[in-house]
């Protein structure tokens, strides 16, 4: 036998294969990692994480998303155990739940309500059930190859998904404005809404930031027609900034989807929007019987609170500048192409003429091995917990899997 057949993380898959469908689903599986990463965790804090084999990394997926502070962050943890030794799943909410939806008013410029849900899922269709409430009609837009969930009417997987399950989607090109005019003009008189990330973060293309054209032009669109401006802030929101993503921009949604870092961690999400929507927002019905529990909600208090207070995404945005900088000239240097985009907090690195992600997938593995965990496709996260020394101990780690890529 192998001796990496008889590592902690190879045993638990295997137990895994006997008691859950493939061993794992969704975005964890492991057919959708390079060969030698880790699929089993033991722990976290800071940027930092160790597997069952005891191997420690500087993380930059973040648990895809979700940790924003560092793992084990001591004031969010702090908060969720003592709202948990009051109690988290009660009857009813706690007074957290009135508290928080009053913080994201306060700190959103286009909110003047909250709803709670637990995950991006649960606040993107939230959101398209809200518009088709209140414009009394069917059809959203959608960017092609966008991801805003994964039940069927917006799984990136057909399997088990009918065409009656998306039959009022229409498609349009991100920051493409003819196509996107194109699209309203199908949907005519039916158009409810149009739904559209924080920037292009299809998995494994280039990254693109929002134009800030094509974002007024959405407004513009949906002002003309009654519909509804929905931004899919689940994986972006509090990155790029604490006002929601597109504040820089100059334009407002009607509505956002919120969940990924909002409570460091802790599964939560939200729902933001104006009071033209608050009628059918009141009406609709959704729910969950988690989706009160009061520890996640103090710990998504904590969050905001430290955030704030550290001005969270400007720090992240400056390691994020870092690593891209130094990656930049480590690849300069190698003779190697590679292509580097998204905003510095979400990096994301792709190699030239790696139509198959053969390179990208031995430069991230070479990087493991040394204690830096990256992804070869998708997005990557900076975390506000990501110090210097923490991108230069990284750096050197990617200097070395440059050089093992020439070898």
């Amino acid at each position: 036998m192998n001796v990496l057949d008889q590592t902690p993380d190879a045993a638990l898959r295997a137990r895994a294969r006997r008691v859950i469908p493939g061993g794992m689903y969704g975005h964890m599986r492991s057919e959708g990692l390079p060969a030698g990463y880790p699929q089993f965790f033991a722990r976290g804090e800071g940027c930092h994480l160790w597997d069952v084999n005891g191997r420690r990394y500087i993380d930059f997926m973040c648990s895809w998303g979700p940790i924003i502070l560092g793992h084990q962050h001591p004031e969010v943890t702090e908060a969720a155990l003592r709202q948990a030794a009051l109690g988290d799943c009660l009857n009813g909410p706690s007074e957290r739940m009135v508290e928080l939806a009053e913080r994201l008013v306060a700190l959103l410029p286009h909110a003047d309500w909250a709803m709670f849900a637990k995950n991006g899922t649960d606040a993107t269709t939230t959101c398209v059930t809200i518009a088709r409430a209140t414009t009394g009609r069917r059809k959203i837009l959608v960017a092609k190859g966008a991801y805003h969930g994964a039940i069927p009417w917006c799984t990136p997987h057909p399997l088990g998904v009918t065409s009656e399950d998306r039959a009022h989607l229409l498609y349009f090109t991100f920051n493409d404005i003819a196509s996107l005019e194109t699209a309203a003009d199908q949907a005519g008189g039916d158009l409810a809404g149009i739904l559209v990330s924080a920037f292009r973060h299809d998995y494994a293309q280039d990254q693109h930031l929002p134009d800030p054209a094509f974002a007024r032009r959405l407004r513009e669109l949906c002002d003309a027609t009654g519909a509804t401006l929905i931004l899919d802030d689940v994986r972006a929101g509090f990155r790029l900034s604490m006002r929601g993503s597109w504040d820089s921009l100059g334009v407002q949604p009607d509505l956002s989807a919120w969940s990924k870092a909002i409570a460091n961690g802790y599964a939560l999400a939200a729902v933001t929007g104006n009071d033209h929507f608050r009628d059918a927002a009141s009406r609709i019905y959704v729910t969950g019987s988690f989706w009160t529990s009061a520890v996640a909600m103090a710990a998504a208090l904590a969050t905001l609170d430290c955030l704030e207070r550290e001005n969270g995404p400007e720090r992240m945005r400056a390691m994020g500048q870092r690593l891209r900088d130094g990656i930049a000239a480590q690849a300069k240097v190698a003779g190697i192409g590679i292509r580097q985009s998204g905003p510095p907090q979400m990096p994301t690195i792709l190699f030239d003429d790696d139509a198959t992600f053969a390179k990208g997938e031995r430069f991230c593995a070479e990087a493991l091995k040394r204690g830096v965990y990256l992804h070869p496709k998708h997005n990557m996260f900076l975390s506000a917990a990501h110090t210097e020394a923490d991108i230069d101990e990284a750096l050197v780690a990617t200097q070395q899997a440059f050089a093992a890529l020439r070898t």
